[in-house]
């Protein structure tokens, strides 16, 4: 059984949502009709039966390559159309059946994940802050591998290790709340304990934009500030780029592989739910037998 949206997004699943907003007889689907395309390809729901599906699935999955919403316009017809507007995909659909639907189809991609170790004021306000911006605070948590930032925010207790685990973890982003000289007593105990000069150079410290911030929720937001920068390129001062830790990205959902179905014409993603004979694709199973019956 297919988890809920509710569950894929607490699991950080990436998944696309399809909702039927318009159809045209003779369509068996229904405005409001819902269903969820895994990045697999699974479709959990209706949204207009077996060609649909194909057509849903290939655009879903490009979707989610992009992390841009569309809203997908399948028609009658033999051949794709262009688009007139910014933000749809226009479909042919040569199925004998005709009918037309339109669908939005919206990603739903997993919040970045930030790490913050200790549970100090600022920790706690830094937690605060994250859901409203779409970040994913683990409050009082060690960095670990797919964090995008590790916040050390443990007043002094540790933060050797937990900056260590954040290098090792690969975080795009480290900082360590502390004062100038509290940091570098810090990065130099960790210089002395072999950590290289490039890895070194990745901690932010003291972390967060120079706001003239005072209160604790004031330094929380000069750090989520530096943390958004470096989450969308911005320029904002930035230590020298690591070397000796490739910094981990948010995995990218790979490609689909494309296929023409060579009965019908339409472009399918090859998956696992993809018919398949040989080296050809087909967006159903009556394409695939009609397909044998010419060769037999």
């Amino acid at each position: 059984m297919t988890p809920t949206a509710t569950q894929l997004e607490e699991a950080g699943v990436p998944f696309v949502e399809a909702t039927v907003v318009r159809c045209a007889a003779p369509t068996s689907a229904r405005p409001g009709d819902r269903a969820i395309v895994l990045g697999d390809g699974t479709i959990d729901g209706f949204v207009g039966g077996s060609c649909a599906d194909a057509t849903v699935r290939l655009q879903a999955l490009r979707v989610l390559e992009t992390g841009e919403p569309v809203l997908l316009r399948i028609l009658p017809g033999e051949q794709d159309g262009p688009s007139a507007e910014p933000g749809s995909v226009v479909v042919a659909n040569p199925c004998l059946s005709g009918g037309a639907l339109e669908l939005f189809l919206e990603p739903r991609l997993p919040a970045p994940r930030v790490a913050i170790a200790g549970r100090s004021p600022v920790g706690e306000a830094l937690a605060d802050l994250c859901g409203p911006l779409g970040l994913r605070a683990r409050l009082a948590e060690r960095a670990e591998p797919g964090d995008f930032a590790a916040v050390v925010a443990t007043l002094g207790h540790g933060d050797e290790a937990e900056l260590q685990a954040a290098l090792e973890a690969g975080c795009e982003y480290v900082g360590l709340v502390a004062s100038r000289r509290r940091g570098a007593a810090v990065l130099e105990a960790l210089r002395a304990e072999g950590v290289d000069e490039a890895a070194l150079a990745r901690v932010r410290t003291p972390a967060g934009l120079a706001i003239g911030a005072h209160t604790h929720a004031e330094i929380a937001l000069s750090i989520l500030a530096e943390i958004v920068a470096a989450r969308r390129g911005a320029r904002a001062p930035a230590p020298a780029p690591l070397l000796a830790v490739t910094p981990a990205r948010p995995a990218a959902q790979a490609p689909a592989r494309e296929a023409v179905d060579p009965v019908c014409g339409m472009t399918v993603a090859v998956g696992p739910h993809t018919p398949v004979d040989g080296e050809h694709a087909f967006c159903c199973e009556g394409c695939r037998e009609a397909w044998r019956a010419r060769a037999r």
